[in-house]
């Protein structure tokens, strides 16, 4: 399997669209369980596969904090708020209801957090400007400057 090149935001506005859609209450390979969110979900890169791929691959290990990257389950371990809430705490304790509400001001919050980066981003001068008014050369390090 090869390594998530997904784009961040782009998973985290599909996981959204799931959640609030209701995906996590209309899995029928697992009436007997509560729905996990990442895990049961189109956005899980192992999601209905066949070759299961290492968590670590995942496009999500980026919000996960070092010390749980290895973990089973890195996901779980995503801080969803200040108080270092995560859906591993959450499934200890809270009910079907409580997890989505939480995961969902997570997912809104962290959307939001990624376009303003993006945008900031955006805004910022792409080429840095020499004292002399003329600007730097060279070769870009990526395709995209």
């Amino acid at each position: 399997m090869q390594r998530d090149e997904r784009d961040l935001l782009e998973v985290l506005k599909f996981e959204l669209k799931f959640l609030e859609d209701g995906g996590y209450g209309r899995s029928p390979s697992a009436r007997w369980r509560p729905q996990l969110a990442f895990e049961d979900s189109p956005t899980c890169m192992n999601f209905n596969s066949h070759e299961q791929g290492p968590c670590g691959d995942c496009v999500l290990i980026q919000l996960v904090p070092p010390e749980f990257r290895s973990a089973e389950i890195p996901c779980r371990h995503i801080p969803l708020d200040k108080s270092g809430e995560t859906m591993d705490s959450l499934y200890r304790y809270g009910d079907q209801g409580e997890i989505e509400e939480v995961f969902g001001n997570w997912l809104r919050a962290t959307i939001q957090r990624l376009e303003e980066e993006r945008a900031g981003a955006e805004r910022a001068p792409s080429k840095q400007s020499m004292p002399t008014g003329g600007t730097l050369r060279g070769t870009p390090l990526s395709s995209e400057v």
